[in-house]
């Protein structure tokens, strides 16, 4: 497994101060985040998005995965259509953005659910809106990750299994973080009951007497078994740390991935 970072994490850094601390660190893939005023843009143009993966390659860092956001990034669970139809376009320029850079994943952050409707409202509008955006990530190549995030919605992996065997596409699959769950559950389950339905993984740990993410092997996430597991489904993509902080923890934290993947 490759070990990467996510720009999510990485604040204004630009493209190029990106690469450099992957270098730096020794990462060897990176999740890039297109957004509006970013870089990389997510209005970029085609040849703009295609000279961003020139510039990966140059610098030897394989793009993992991608995610493009505008300003409004709508939400897949909630009432207003307006809103599910802002997520709908955040997500077909993801999959347009993956398909030019030549990348087969994107993450999906689904939106939070709130009170304001019921669960299975919000469960059909989610599994409506893949079943209407899987023709286009099929046509592009490109495989949908959503993400378990803290946003009371896809609470087991059982759950998300069902969702996405609802959907009926194999370019519809899971994101896994691997702490998202550790409040109330265990990463093993999912990537056990999960297994080729994860298409991308997010690592992340968790203290759960504390209730708080702290930095990579510092929580009470068993390492060993989580790579051991991935690796018995079959998971040989990259994996992504999604750990916030300056760029001296940024180096630790690939120092300790190596460890982690090394299990």
């Amino acid at each position: 497994m490759k070990i990467g970072v996510t720009q999510i994490i990485l604040g204004d850094l630009t493209l190029d101060e990106t690469l450099q601390l992957c270098k730096d660190a020794g990462y060897e893939a990176i999740e890039l985040v297109f957004g509006a005023g970013r870089d990389p843009d997510v209005d970029m143009t085609d040849d703009e998005i295609r000279a961003v993966r020139k510039r990966c390659d140059a610098a030897g860092i394989e793009i993992g995965s991608s995610i493009a956001w505008y300003a409004d990034r709508g939400c897949f669970l909630h009432p207003d259509v307006a809103q599910r139809d802002q997520g709908m376009k955040c997500l077909a320029r993801s999959i347009e953005i993956a398909h030019i850079l030549g990348v087969d994943a994107v993450l999906l952050h689904p939106g939070q659910l709130t009170a304001e409707a019921t669960y299975q409202e919000a469960w059909d509008w989610m599994v409506g809106g893949m079943k209407e955006i899987a023709p286009l990530a099929e046509e592009k190549g490109v495989t949908v990750g959503i993400e378990n995030v803290w946003n009371k919605f896809l609470l087991s992996p059982r759950e998300a299994g069902q969702m996405i065997d609802d959907v009926g596409s194999a370019r519809i699959g899971i994101y896994l973080d691997t702490a998202n769950m550790m409040f109330y559950g265990y990463p093993e389950h999912w990537i056990r009951e999960l297994g080729e339905k994860i298409a991308r993984v997010h690592f992340k740990d968790f203290v759960r007497k504390e209730r708080t993410f702290v930095p990579l092997m510092d929580g009470d996430t068993d390492w060993a078994t989580v790579v051991g597991d991935l690796r018995t489904i079959g998971y040989d993509g990259p994996v992504l740390h999604e750990v916030g902080g300056d760029r001296d923890l940024q180096i630790e934290m690939a120092a300790r991935m190596r460890k982690i993947v090394s299990f």
